[in-house]
């Protein structure tokens, strides 16, 4: 079952892209204390992920960092592959987050089965708002090629301030 608004975020590590190579990060580190928007995406690269989701956020990360300590996006690729579509994207005003083994994914419950399509477990395309790890605002996109819920302006829309 997907995390709901009231839920706290699972305190899982993962693996982020620093200066010398992939680092564990924790998302107790990321959202302790913090207003974070975390989108996250079936994978990098992708058709919608490239072409919409991501550009959304890249072009209005400056309003959504007025409102937030934090913009994060997350997909289940290795952190190599998340810097490289960062650096493609011009989004390095966004936080990468690889979970490459679906860790994180797992436990906000928001894997989907793409091994008919040969790609695996992936994450469903969502984003939310917590307030110091629990979530005031979630929204799932679950009809193939629409970007609504997870889109930045949604996001903006349910942001305080």
């Amino acid at each position: 079952m997907p995390i709901s608004v009231g839920d706290k975020i699972p305190d899982v590590t993962i693996k982020t892209i620093g200066p010398d190579g992939p680092e564990d990060i924790s998302t107790g580190d990321i959202f302790s204390g913090k207003r974070v928007v975390l989108f996250g995406v079936p994978g990098a690269f992708t058709p919608g992920c490239s072409n919409t989701h991501m550009p959304g956020f890249v072009i209005k990360a400056d309003k959504v960092l007025e409102k937030v300590d934090t913009l994060a996006c997350m997909s289940v690729n290795d952190a190599f592959v998340m810097r490289a579509w960062q650096k493609d994207q011009n989004a390095q005003a966004i936080l990468m987050l690889a979970d490459g083994n679906a860790e994180l994914t797992r436990a906000l419950g928001m894997e989907k089965d793409a091994s008919g399509a040969g790609m695996g477990i992936r994450s469903l395309r969502f984003a939310l708002i917590a307030e110091d790890g629990v979530v005031s605002y979630v929204g799932i996109d679950t009809e193939r090629g629409v970007i609504d819920k997870s889109s930045v302006d949604t996001i903006l829309e349910h942001l305080p301030g």
